[in-house]
């Protein structure tokens, strides 16, 4: 284990992004249970306010997070002053994407549905980080020879086709599929190929004078909503809390 440590984390200066993803997955989930206990009237906690005003807590974020990596650009990897403004900037960071929803539609949409995009982001963010920890590096150079890395044509050529496929992915309406490819270049590629979403840019522009490509876009996109929007909305559920039931609208009387 110690050998590992060594070769895997110390070495290469992994060190602070481990200690800022440690510390971004940590404080979202000591965030996410504190605001469940001011929702519930649980425990000491309240919210900030002053003046009347009620502080988010993407303020304080936002300020840990100009700390923490102005911080880090200005500290070595491998000192304790990088491991501390990693901490910060992670820490920063995860106050910050706690409350992307809020930040991504300019309202106070914590708890409703529209707040799961926070959570999203979070494992988005977390998924990412983990993959770069693990030694991915993005567009798949990663996978290139010694030989390969030194012509700057095959690092290029390479970067290239990845980012393509990205891109492809991402124009028929597979966001997720898209970043992920980033760092996987294989995920892009299956995203590249597979039909794309009903409405993306990709099937406005070549299925609209393909009535079949349009109706099995349709189903398989049906398909795969049914299949998994209802796990995935339950995960959610689990890590961030239930939104608040939309109100019931009453008819309009003359």
């Amino acid at each position: 284990m110690g050998h590992w440590w060594e070769r895997n984390i110390l070495e290469p200066g992994k060190l602070p992004l481990l200690l800022a993803l440690a510390a971004f997955v940590l404080t979202f989930l000591v965030t996410r249970v504190i605001t469940r206990l001011i929702r519930a009237g649980r425990g000491p906690f309240g919210n900030v306010r002053a003046g009347g005003l009620h502080i988010h807590h993407v303020v304080p974020g936002v300020v840990l997070t100009v700390v923490g990596g102005f911080g880090a650009v200005a500290s070595d990897r491998h000192g304790v002053g990088g491991a501390v403004a990693a901490v910060v900037f992670g820490m920063g960071a995860g106050l910050v994407l706690d409350e992307f929803a809020l930040i991504l539609h300019l309202d106070d949409v914590y708890w409703t549905a529209e707040g799961r995009k926070s959570v999203e982001a979070v494992v988005l963010t977390a998924a990412l980080v983990g993959l770069l920890l693990a030694g991915f590096v993005p567009f798949g150079v990663n996978d290139l020879s010694e030989q390969e890395l030194e012509n700057r044509g095959s690092v290029i050529g390479t970067i290239a086709v990845n980012f393509l496929f990205a891109l492809i992915a991402l124009s028929k309406g597979k966001a997720r599929t898209a970043v992920f490819g980033a760092i996987v270049p294989l995920v892009a590629l299956v995203g590249a190929i597979r039909l794309a979403r009903p409405g993306s840019p990709w099937a406005r522009r070549f299925y609209g004078r393909r009535p079949r490509a349009r109706a099995r876009s349709a189903l398989r996109a049906y398909r795969h909503d049914r299949r998994w929007s209802g796990p995935r909305r339950a995960v959610q559920d689990w890590i961030g809390g239930k939104p608040d039931p939309r109100p019931t609208r009453l008819p309009d009387h003359d």
